[in-house]
Parts: C-alpha cells; structure tokens; sequence
C-alpha cells in the first residue's frame, strides 16, 4: 500500500495483535494527528485488530500478516516474520517516517528494523511491570523507551528511557452510571458487575463467574459480561438459564459505557485493562492470567495490590465461594469501593499520550505541544516534514 505525498511529518505506530497493544497505541496515534501529523497505524490480521480500527477512518491503517510465535509455530513465525518485515521497506520507502513507534507484541519488531533501515527515529512502549519479549529484544535498537511501571525501565537494555505511563483513549472519563446503565437497557439503580477478559475474552474467568451464578440466590446484581468469540453462546445461556439480567457480548468496542455502568469489575490484569480501570476509578477483583509470559499479569495486580488500588484472586486457587465473598465485600461495602478509587488515583496518567506524543515532535524537530486544528485530520503548520 503506498500512502499519498504530503508535506505532513509520517509517523508510524505498531500495535496490533492484542487490544493491550492496540488501544494505547490509538490513544498516541490521535494525539499526534492533533499535531499535524500524518499517522499510520500498522496492525494484525487478528479480527481484534480489524474490528477495533473501524471507527479509527482519520488513520491510514495498514495491516502486516504476522502471527504470534506460540505453540511452536516457528515456521509462520519466520514466514511471517520476513512477509511484514519487507511490507515494511516497502511502506517506508515510498514514504520515509520520521519516527516509527512500537507498543509492543509480534507486529513490533519488523516495523522498527525496517526504520532503522529507512534512518527514521524509532521508539517503544511497554507497559506492563515485566517487559515482553519483543521489546526486551528491541529495546537495543531504539532511541527512547518509554515505560508503564517504573521497574519496567531497568529490565530494558535502552540508551534512554522515559516513565510515561500507558496511554488510554480520550473517551475513558467518568460517566453517570445510571446514564451507562440505561444505555444498555439494565436498571439504572441495581448494582452492576462487569466481566472482562481483555480484547479476547478469558475463559477462565468465564468459568469462574459461571461457577457463582448457583450461589447467588436473590442478590438483584446485573451484569454486563464480554466473553470473547468461544464462550460467547454458553456464557449467554447460563445467565438466561439462572434468569439473570445480563449483557453478554463476546467483544465490546466502547468499552469506557460499559465500566462506567459498572459498581465493580472482574478483570484480567494487563496494563492497558489496569490502565483503563485507573482512569474511570474502577473497583475490581482482579485474576491475572496465569500463563502470561514471565507471569507478568501477576506481577501488575501485585503492584495495584500492594497500593491499595484492587483486589485479587489467583485463578488456580479461586474458589466459587471465594469469588462470590470478595464480589460481595465490593458491591457492599461503599467505604472499601472509596478507599479503591482513591488509591487508583496514583496509576492514573493522564497525559501519557500526550508525553509520548510530544517527545516523538521534538525528536523529529516539530513543535512539541499541540496545534490548533478544526478535527482530527487538519494538518498544523511550523513542521518540518522530511526532517
């Protein structure tokens, strides 16, 4: 795909693969083209990727067929690995960037080789506390880092890092809940649990939800549950089958209406879903994925733990009745939900899109606050494109 000439500076984000990968990068993506940049955004094939960009239309999106090196995948790894890798060339040399940033995950690499190849300035973001194996490998080849959780900085082998926090969408700001409530066609007066796996759904907290619907007897919570693609019908059935009142949708795009209609959250606990919950002030009862690669979901919930900022249980020690009690500590208890929102407050990074955006400006010699524009697609003037 050859992008059309502009006089506009081209910055290039790679972030697909997961919603913890794609969404923040959005979030940087949008503030740059405040900036007067042209911003292309290079994702997956994965139908994650491709629905969550369909509202993005003032973002040239370029899809890279990389997969994931899982399973022992190594040959379509490599394949695909060399096929996104001269995608890239290909891109970068009909329009050179002058910056290519890296959220992360098996689409990040091939896009940051190809700008060191086309001189362009490069750069990368990981948010989680353990850095993934992408960016720990890629860490040697870009400018700046910048990071999510300050101990993240000390296992990238980085010339210069940058603790920035993790970008979240403009749309994650506090919302009536009865107004959230009403919008999905629950009571706007009854306590409200959200379940969410991240982009793809959890099966074990699937599972683990549906272990206490026998319990509930006549508590009049609601529920909005995102299950992902597998679970989607059986996860639906169970709350039609208790005669539940509940939101079943296997993938959810505006996710700021569903937790601002939530009292409390079951969550898994990458950074970008800890990142969000940060920014709405969310109590949650966080499971961190247990084979998260160097179990780093653990390490997160730790980290939110330890302030005072979530609860959580292990999902290979969580126990219906143990679920159903911390559920119920939270839905009852409006000094704890207090003391959680208040403690959420210190991981919330408001500018952190912001941050990243100025940075990649000043190192490709533009002006590093924002520029007055009509809407997200007017270029500013007083950038020097090429430069």
């Amino acid at each position: 795909m050859n992008p059309p000439a502009t006089s506009q500076p081209y910055v290039a984000i790679a972030c697909g693969g997961t919603g913890g990968h794609l969404f923040p990068g959005l979030a940087v993506a949008r503030q740059l083209l405040q900036r007067g940049c042209a911003v292309g955004v290079l994702i997956s094939p994965k139908e994650v990727d491709q629905q969550a960009v369909q509202s993005a239309r003032e973002l040239e999106i370029i899809t890279l067929p990389a997969v994931a090196l899982q399973n022992r995948n190594y040959l379509a790894f490599a394949r695909t690995f060399a096929q996104s890798w001269g995608a890239a060339r290909r891109l970068f040399k009909a329009r050179r960037p002058q910056a290519v940033l890296a959220m992360g995950g098996f689409t990040s690499a091939p896009p940051i080789l190809a700008a060191r190849k086309s001189g362009a300035r490069t750069f990368l973001h990981e948010s989680n506390t353990i850095p993934g194996r992408a960016n720990r490998l890629l860490a040697r080849f870009v400018d700046t880092a910048f990071v999510g959780f300050s101990e993240a900085a000390d296992r990238l082998s980085t010339r210069h890092s940058v603790v920035s926090g993790t970008p979240v969408r403009a749309e994650f700001q506090w919302r009536d809940p009865a107004g959230c409530r009403a919008r999905f066609g629950l009571d706007p007066q009854r306590p409200t649990i959200l379940v969410m796996g991240g982009s793809q759904g959890a099966s074990g907290i699937n599972r683990l939800i549906l272990s206490i619907l026998p319990l509930l007897g006549n508590r009049n919570w609601q529920w909005i549950h995102l299950t992902g693609v597998t679970d989607f019908a059986s996860v639906r059935s169970a709350y039609a089958g208790y005669g539940f009142k509940a939101v079943v949708q296997p993938f959810m795009a505006e996710m700021e209406w569903a937790m601002g209609a939530a009292t409390a959250a079951v969550s898994r606990s990458g950074a970008s879903s800890l990142a969000e919950i940060a920014a709405l002030r969310l109590p949650s009862l966080l499971v961190p994925y247990p084979t998260a690669a160097d179990n780093h979901q653990l390490t997160n919930a730790l980290a939110f733990v330890r302030s005072g900022a979530a609860q959580m249980l292990e999902q290979k020690t969580a126990t219906p009745a143990a679920c159903l009690a911390r559920l119920e500590e939270l839905v009852a208890n409006e000094p704890l939900r207090a003391g959680l929102r208040s403690a959420l407050v210190q991981w919330h990074a408001p500018r952190a899109a912001e941050q990243i955006a100025d940075s990649i400006m000043l190192a490709i010699d533009c002006p590093a606050h924002p520029a007055p524009v009509v809407s997200l697609g007017v270029a500013a003037a007083g950038c020097k494109a090429g430069a």
